[in-house]
């Protein structure tokens, strides 16, 4: 393991108390030339409180759905965009890989319609991550809340057009904003791209995001440690990787401290910072040539077994539920189950 990733500390620093609300009046901001009309908020998906749905978790692409009885946000639009691919697939499995279409499909399938999503946040500008951003805004004609410097990044990309500015609402780490009633906490995150993670408070539980970081930081762990429910990158197997067929010079980039996170790295702090109220961690962004949901599981179960606690499969069966920690690997390229977290 490389130990410098991840070192157990206390950290009793609190994040900036500054907050903001989105025109000051619980909506998000859109610029005055869309005209959208406000919608009535409805909800027919089970459970009252949060809930939760990968539409993809990998290099292939990634985003997620969070929502409450109000609405929701997308988690990064990542996925392929509402066209058919008519280039030939190696690995069938890609066949299968989600687009924008059969995203919304499975929101309206779970009682979301496109005008509830109310924001995209944007960890950052690679192509896995905003792929279909323009025309997932473009449908819920919602904004794209990021940083001044991932909407930097993200402009110099040729596959989004440059109106994407026209939807952009400026956020700052550490400092909370508002959608509808989620509180949301940016904070940054050391990838080789300018890059954020996300702490989403709903009513006291709290929904983290921490994907694409080469090591966890103080300021990551900070808001990671203090999670309910925790989405943690698994992106690969340390000895998989060594021993694949990967370049010298990609795996060395794989493995700097601001690359990806290693299973084991990712094990060590989940296992480290448990804490009653920690009730599912979603291992994310899974390599495809260098892990396994079985292989990350297995390392992340392991961990938590010999410190003492139990361990849950996410599946709500009967069997699974009276366990301190629920664990699931979040599919690479089709929708997970439709979770009801709160």
């Amino acid at each position: 393991m490389s130990g410098h990733k991840y070192k157990g500390y206390t950290n009793d620093g609190r994040p900036l108390k500054i907050a903001f609300d989105v025109n000051g009046d619980d909506t998000p901001h859109l610029p005055d030339k869309h005209d959208v009309k406000p919608s009535t908020p409805r909800y027919t998906g089970v459970g009252k409180g949060l809930c939760f749905m990968s539409f993809g978790s990998g290099s292939s692409g990634n985003c997620a759905y969070l929502g409450t009885p109000r609405g929701g946000i997308l988690i990064d639009a990542g996925i392929r965009e509402p066209v058919k691919y008519h280039r030939k697939k190696k690995n069938p499995e890609k066949q299968d890989v989600l687009t924008l279409d059969q995203a919304f499909a499975e929101l309206e399938r779970n009682g979301v319609s496109p005008d509830m999503v109310k924001g995209v946040l944007l960890t950052h500008a690679h192509q896995d991550h905003m792929r279909c951003l323009y025309d997932a805004v473009k449908r819920c004609r919602c904004s794209v809340y990021c940083t001044m410097g991932v909407m930097a990044q993200l402009l110099q990309r040729t596959r989004i057009s440059g109106r994407i500015s026209d939807y952009h609402v400026p956020i700052f780490k550490e400092i909370p904003f508002r959608i509808l009633d989620m509180e949301i906490t940016p904070f940054e995150t050391l990838h080789d791209v300018k890059s954020v993670g996300f702490s989403i408070e709903y009513e006291g539980e709290t929904f983290v995001v921490g994907s694409d970081m080469g090591s966890i930081t103080p300021r990551a762990a900070h808001y990671m440690s203090r999670a309910n429910y925790l989405m943690i990158e698994c992106d690969y197997d340390l000895k998989t990787l060594e021993e694949g067929g990967y370049s010298e010079f990609l795996k060395a980039r794989v493995k700097k401290e601001n690359g990806h996170l290693d299973n084991a790295v990712a094990a060590e702090f989940v296992a480290q910072n448990y804490h009653e109220g920690l009730h599912y961690v979603f291992l994310c962004h899974l390599s495809e040539k260098n892990n396994t949901p079985e292989l990350a599981l297995s390392v992340m179960r392991n961990a938590l077994e010999a410190r003492g606690f139990t361990v849950g499969d996410g599946s709500n069966a009967a069997s699974q539920r009276n366990r301190n920690i629920q664990i699931c690997a979040l599919p690479r390229y089709t929708a997970s189950d439709w979770y009801v977290l709160a």
